[in-house]
């Protein structure tokens, strides 16, 4: 039993499953993925994710910023509280810093400091809320660490979304109550080092995504990504500790309830009964 952590289903390739979200989510379903976290990368965009989520119980969502998005105006702190209590987002995000395209665009992005105020703002959204965060950094280490100690509450926490980091960093956020979610790019034959976190890492501190329809793990590189091939993320990360890929689901999955603690209840019979099990839900 799967979760995909992060999926942007609301941007999903036309060509998957002929453009029908139900038949993409219907293909996840067969192989076990049975609960969906659809991202919103901006607060005009949260309706139409909200939208899915109402059509299909195994979905929920979350509101933010992304910070590679420009936006008309820069929401403040009220604005992001407002469009996530009123669409039940579970999550603040995607938020937070990235700086790789500064260097090769910086006339396409928003510069550092449009980027560390949204951000910002997103983390004290979020402690106000008592939600955890989804960040996204990128060649922005320090800075993003700095952020978390200094607006996140550990017993909340958060996730590293996509993860593509050394080991260092992916320890300190852990160390600050935050997950690390593992995405199709741990498969790729060039991320030795990010092979390195899947083993590294507390198996109940990682959670799995596929980021779809972007980074399609092998065996499906190059192609759309979609929600059903979290699974082969899953077993990269099993054959790399050497456990089963049941160990990695479980885990994972009640990981992922443990943080976006507000998805519980929107969990179907048989997740809850698990949820039970592993007193995460009563």
């Amino acid at each position: 039993m799967f979760v995909d952590s992060h999926c942007h289903l609301d941007r999903l390739d036309p060509a998957t499953h002929g453009g029908d979200l139900t038949a993409t989510l219907d293909a996840a379903r067969a192989r076990g993925v049975k609960q969906f976290l659809a991202i919103g990368v901006t607060l005009d965009e949260v309706p139409g994710v909200a939208a899915i989520a109402r059509e299909h119980d195994d979905v929920v969502i979350s509101a933010g910023v992304h910070p590679l998005h420009r936006v008309d105006e820069e929401p403040d702190v009220e604005a992001i509280k407002a469009v996530a209590d009123r669409f039940g987002a579970v999550a603040i995000g995607e938020c937070g810093l990235d700086y790789h395209y500064l260097k090769k665009a910086p006339d396409q992005v928003p510069s550092r400091e449009i980027q560390r105020e949204r951000f910002r703002r997103q983390l004290i959204a979020a402690s106000e809320l008592e939600l955890p965060v989804i960040i996204h950094t990128r060649e922005a280490r320090d800075e993003t660490l700095a952020l978390i100690r200094e607006h996140t509450d550990p017993a909340v926490g958060g996730v590293l979304h996509c993860f593509t980091e050394d080991l260092e960093m992916a320890r300190e956020a852990v160390r600050h109550g935050f997950y690390i979610s593992l995405s199709g790019i741990v498969t790729f034959h060039s991320a030795k080092a990010l092979r390195e976190v899947a083993r590294q890492v507390p198996l109940d501190r990682l959670l799995i995504e596929t980021d779809s329809p972007y980074l399609a793990p092998v065996p499906h590189r190059g192609k759309p990504n979609e929600p059903a091939w979290v699974v082969e993320v899953a077993e990269c990360i099993a054959a790399e500790r050497g456990i089963s890929v049941e160990e990695v689901a479980m885990q994972t999955t009640a990981n992922f309830y443990r943080l976006f603690r507000a998805a519980a209840p929107e969990a179907s019979e048989e997740m809850r009964g698990i949820l039970q099990g592993a007193g995460l839900v009563t």
